[in-house]
């Protein structure tokens, strides 16, 4: 299924579109630019760049900067939170107000272990659904095979999509297809984090 109706922005309504978007993802390599990744469109033009604690000096700390290198998310990871007997951590992303404040704007629990294909559900302030969560990954982030998908088990946000095969020759480079109405920011910075958790280039 895919997402049919617009949404609420979750980071700003700056990054929601009324059109999809096909955006690309390039790695940074640590050993010339401390790690992270630049997200371009179609003509190459820098949307947003993440920054990895190879570049913050941070571990469990991310950075999701727009173009021009303004701050838009800081996403960290809280330590260990007891829930059903089962011990999660928790990545959290918080925007800025124009006083420097951090607000909580979406949450997202890392699996127990990322050597199974467990499901990550993401919720979000203020809350999308009356469910317990508001959206979940579905595939496999290392394999570029992944989705953002709603409650509705609509997708809002694709990662590798099959449709775009010119992409697939490296490693590096992979993209990222955003619903219409999506908010292009949030999808970003949970990418930023299953790239974290999946030890790629945000992690020292």
């Amino acid at each position: 299924m895919t997402a049919t109706t617009n949404m609420t922005p979750i980071v700003s309504k700056m990054y929601c579109s009324p059109s999809q978007v096909v955006l690309v993802v390039r790695r940074r390599p640590h050993v010339i630019s401390g790690g992270g990744f630049v997200v371009t469109d179609c003509s190459q033009k820098v949307i947003f760049r993440v920054d990895g604690c190879g570049i913050l000096g941070t571990k469990e700390e991310l950075m999701l900067r727009d173009g021009d290198g303004a701050a838009l998310l800081l996403i960290r990871r809280k330590g260990a939170i007891v829930e059903a007997l089962s011990i999660y951590k928790k990545w959290k992303g918080y925007t800025f107000d124009y006083e420097g404040s951090q607000n909580l704007v979406f949450s997202l629990k890392e699996p127990n272990s990322c050597l199974v294909r467990s499901t990550m559900r993401i919720s979000t302030e203020p809350r999308a659904s009356n469910k317990a969560w508001d959206f979940e990954i579905k595939g496999y982030f290392p394999d570029k095979d992944c989705s953002i998908v709603d409650t509705k088990g609509n997708i809002v946000a694709q990662i590798g999509a099959k449709e775009v095969q010119e992409l697939k020759t490296s490693k590096d480079l992979y993209h990222v297809v955003v619903k219409p109405g999506i908010d292009q920011a949030f999808a970003f910075g949970v990418i930023a984090v299953l790239d974290y958790i999946y030890g790629e280039s945000t992690r020292c």
